[in-house]
């Protein structure tokens, strides 16, 4: 024990980076526990992050505190491991309590640090930075500051922006790219995107957004006309029936409800998008179809049922996806505190068709027929 407290002693300063407190021996305990070290009206300090049930809790000590709360916790966790700029600890506890601690140097961990209590998440959008659209949608006040009940709104409008700027490499610039928003509402990131591209990267870029809500889309015409946004336009139309154009270089979709998201699936595919960035929602098709007597005590529990039902919805749209020449990534959109409609669906058109065995036998195994599928075989007919 003393050999600990003098290791703790060693590292807990303003020197460390962080520590993570791992491996807890009961299901109850926190997943993770980690400190850094920060400075409160420039006394040193150390922030405790609790991550248990998909929530954070944060406490923060000083020294004295902080040490005798690790020490507090060696019954509970199986591994400890410290991070500063003077080397790396880990610290191994067995079930009988014998410390094994290992230190090394760690050369990649000279840098500077920032001991500030809020460090500033460097988001795409810069939040001090007055931008027109974020103050007529509501997300900025007049004087360019984020409105604090629509921080979640400017995150995920971020989160959304970092996904299209890992795909920036697939859209070519030399030329204009068309643009594709299905069920774009009231299109917060519509106009994100568009400005993103063009004000901030320097694309050519034609975004269309589509709606079935004829208010909404006159309100969004109306912004794009007053900031100048002549390639960006709104039309009222459903999702299954837009022929507006021929050709389309990425394919929106942000919670297209249950079956419109297959309908802007198969329109993409139809259309070779090089491109597609789906967030579901209210996957409720296979709900009512999924059967499977193996299965069947399992589905007996109704939010059970529903909750496979809509992962394999999305499972299957990626499969199918795949099948079409396209690498897909099944992502977290953004973290389930903020919304539980959070999965991303990212496919990147890279080659030729594949087999589609693998989906029908799943699609068989569970009784199934999920529209994007029947969309692709009408198309083969």
């Amino acid at each position: 024990m003393e050999e600990l407290q003098k290791l703790l002693y060693k590292y807990l300063n303003e020197k460390m980076i962080q520590m993570i407190i791992s491996n807890p021996r009961n299901r109850k305990e926190a997943v993770k526990i980690s400190l850094r070290p920060i400075l409160i009206k420039g006394d040193l300090a150390f922030q405790e992050s609790i991550y248990q049930d998909k929530k954070v809790f944060h406490r923060n000590y000083t020294q004295k505190e902080a040490i005798r709360e690790i020490i507090e916790q060696m019954e509970l966790y199986r591994q400890f491991e410290i991070f500063s700029q003077i080397g790396q600890a880990t610290v191994l506890i067995s079930k009988k309590g014998k410390i094994t601690i290992k230190e090394k140097t760690c050369t990649n961990c000279k840098k500077e640090m920032n001991l500030s209590h809020n460090r500033k998440k460097n988001y795409i959008l810069n939040p001090e930075i007055k931008v027109e659209f974020l103050v007529d949608l509501g997300v900025q006040t007049k004087e360019g500051k984020i409105v604090q009940a629509k921080y979640d709104k400017f995150r995920q409008m971020n989160r959304f922006l970092e996904f299209i700027e890992d795909i920036l490499p697939q859209l070519p610039k030399e030329q204009k790219i068309t643009i594709l928003d299905f069920g774009c509402g009231k299109s917060y990131l519509t106009f994100a995107m568009y400005y993103y591209l063009k004000e901030l990267k320097d694309y050519q870029v034609h975004i269309i957004g589509l709606d079935i809500k004829e208010d909404v889309i006159e309100t969004c015409n109306r912004l794009a006309e007053k900031y100048g946004y002549k390639d960006l336009e709104f039309y009222v139309g459903d999702i299954a029936q837009y022929e507006g154009v021929s050709q389309v270089d990425m394919v929106v979709t942000l919670h297209a409800c249950d079956t419109a998201t297959d309908y802007a699936l198969d329109k993409a595919i139809r259309w070779g998008a090089k491109v597609i960035l789906s967030v579901p929602c209210c996957q409720h098709e296979l709900n009512g179809q999924i059967k499977n007597e193996l299965l069947a005590p399992v589905f007996s529990y109704g939010l059970i049922k529903e909750r496979i039902s809509a992962l394999f919805t999305d499972a299957l749209r990626a499969q199918i996806l795949e099948s079409k020449g396209y690498q897909v990534q099944i992502l977290e959109f953004i973290d389930m505190e903020h919304t539980p409609k959070n999965i991303l669906i990212r496919a990147i058109k890279k080659g030729k068709e594949k087999d589609s065995k693998g989906y029908r036998d799943i699609m068989e195994f569970l009784q199934v027929s999920p529209t994007l599928a029947l969309l692709q075989d009408e198309k083969k007919e």
